[in-house]
């Protein structure tokens, strides 16, 4: 089949899945709903609508459908970008369950899966389960009358339908989620609208209505390109991340930001936040300048110690172990790199993995070292913003994984986590936006422990 036919099936797909024949209260759906964190009793699920309203939502047992049970009704207001979060308690572990939104108490039907479900209550029963996390970065989404002259940065949107296809449990978004134009990032009301936009198109619906969804984000996601600490609305951008996504947590009560951690069967995972207490990228390079600030970073270091996950799955915008990048990276911050992986080997922490994106390429580092085990940074990169030629400082670059450069193509990453308890192995693979396999790596839980 030809690209051209395959991009015109799957925007037919979309067209397919995306048809509502309510016309009712669809009306007032904005975006959504989205599926957000989930722990063995809770669930929280997301929605936005066009103008203040009441939402709510009906789900049920999967394997009991006859048993429908409502949420409480939380009422959209403008001020909020008429986003609704609603919290769904009382829930059973290990159990999938179906969902509708209803909106000023009618049900607005789709025509595509919406679905939730519970971590399993595994520990001291049986293995912990296999499960897959999709992931990616740098989502930026044409809007003609905001866009640079030229053609169209954003294209490809159908990488949401090839990874809705892989039904993955969760998906991480690695930043750079939306991009924020020159119209955009110096009002509040500018940075909700391009949210918006993003969040609306009719491509990702699916996706959202029916997978768990995290975020963390990049520059472009936080505010102008290369934005730091000085940025001046970050404030009001943190409060818009907060409204458009639905983690369960954000920085700490003394140290804000969008970092945190949750647990998925015998896997952890910590979202990092390099901006919001980023020294700018000019600074001198020295024991001052940093990417995560002090409190974060010893945040990092205590919760990596007080894990026991088998994988710990670290989740940075920027790329955290590519040493000659000559663009963003942990390593243009000297002392905190240094000091970040000299901690890593002293606490002798297992199971280590980084996630980063930002670059518009895809590849895998590894760092290899005689004295520790093999640390690997995988970086997915882009799902529909401008690809990138890899730079000539990079094009041989020795960390580099053997056939995990991928630039000729939009994509996303898979991680799937699989095997008994006493030998857990991580696949890692990246797909293009076809849904097509480009490359596959295996990581045994052994491997990844100090001699």
């Amino acid at each position: 089949m030809n690209s051209s036919l395959h991009r015109a099936l799957l925007a037919l797909a979309v067209t397919i899945l995306s048809l509502n024949p309510s016309f009712g209260q669809d009306a007032l759906v904005q975006s959504g709903p989205m599926v957000g964190y989930a722990e063995m009793t809770e669930v929280m699920l997301w929605a936005q609508t066009k103008e203040p309203a009441d939402v709510q939502f009906r789900y049920w047992d999967l394997e009991k459908p006859g048993e429908k049970l409502s949420s409480t009704t939380v009422k959209t207001v403008e001020d909020q970008a008429n986003v609704a979060h609603v919290l769904i308690t009382g829930l059973r572990p290990g159990r999938r369950y179906g969902y509708e939104l209803v909106i000023n108490r009618q049900a607005v039907r789709t025509r595509h899966d919406l679905r939730f479900q519970t971590p399993p209550l595994w520990q001291w029963r049986t293995d912990p389960p296999a499960f897959s996390v999709a992931f990616g970065s740098c989502a930026y989404i044409n809007e003609a009358e905001w866009d640079r002259p030229g053609t169209p940065y954003g294209s490809d949107y159908e990488v949401f339908t090839a990874i809705t296809t892989k039904k993955p449990d969760l998906m991480l978004w690695l930043g750079d989620n939306t991009y924020y134009r020159e119209i955009d990032w110096n009002t509040r009301r500018g940075l909700r609208h391009r949210q918006t936009h993003t969040r609306s198109i009719p491509e990702l619906q699916p996706l959202l209505g029916a997978t768990h969804h995290y975020a963390i984000w990049d520059d472009h996601d936080y505010g102008p390109n290369d934005a730091d600490r000085s940025y001046r609305l970050k404030e009001a951008s943190l409060e818009t991340h907060k409204l458009f996504w639905a983690n369960q947590l954000y920085g700490t009560a003394h140290t804000p930001g969008v970092f945190s951690r949750f647990e998925w069967a015998d896997v952890e995972f910590f979202l990092l936040d390099d901006r919001y207490h980023r020294s700018p990228n000019q600074s001198p390079d020295d024991s001052q300048k940093t990417m995560f600030g002090p409190e974060q970073l010893q945040w990092l270091k205590d919760a990596l110690v007080s894990s026991r996950a088998t994988f710990k799955i670290v989740v940075n915008g920027n790329q955290i172990l590519n040493p000659i990048s000559p663009f963003e990276a942990l390593s243009r911050f000297t002392t905190e790199y240094r000091d970040l992986l000299a901690f890593i080997k002293r606490a002798r922490i297992p199971g280590l993995v980084f996630l980063s994106g930002d670059r518009h390429f895809s590849e895998l580092i590894c760092l290899r070292d005689s004295t520790f085990y093999p640390l690997y940074d995988y970086t997915s990169s882009s799902l529909t913003a401008g690809l990138f030629t890899n730079p000539e400082k990079e094009k041989s670059n020795p960390n580099r994984v053997a056939g995990t450069l991928v630039t000729d193509a939009h994509n996303f990453g898979l991680l799937r986590f699989s095997g008994p308890q006493t030998d857990r192995t991580l696949t890692l693979e990246c797909f293009d936006d076809r849904g097509d396999l480009r490359w596959s790596h295996a990581i045994r839980a052994r491997e990844l422990r100090a001699p």
